[in-house]
């Protein structure tokens, strides 16, 4: 009896191996092929982090502009006046306004 024993035992010490790579291949097609934690689904979602952080950096980029031009026609009459006159076509009394139309 311990002879069959001692010869299952060396087999399955020889045979481990075999165990090993298959768990192994079993936790690689879960992360690959696993609905919820596959690799196609992080990539698109690492996607979707890039596009929302370039949309971030240029709202950032648009905010820091607006409160800059924001604060200059707080502090200043010129680029109020400048505003006024291009965007609003506003005029002196005394001015005539003349409008070139590009196409």
């Amino acid at each position: 009896m311990s002879g069959k024993l001692r010869k299952i035992n060396f087999l399955i010490r020889r045979r481990s191996h075999i165990a090993l790579v298959a768990i192994l291949a079993l936790v690689v097609l879960l992360l690959f092929f696993n609905e919820d934690t596959s690799y196609k689904l992080n990539m698109e979602y690492q996607e979707q982090i890039n596009e929302l952080e370039r949309e971030i950096t240029e709202c950032r980029d648009s905010a820091a502009y607006y409160r800059g031009r924001r604060q200059a026609l707080m502090t200043g009459t010129e680029e109020l006046e400048h505003i006024a006159r291009e965007e609003y076509h506003m005029q002196k009394t005394s001015e005539d306004v003349y409008l070139l139309c590009g196409d």
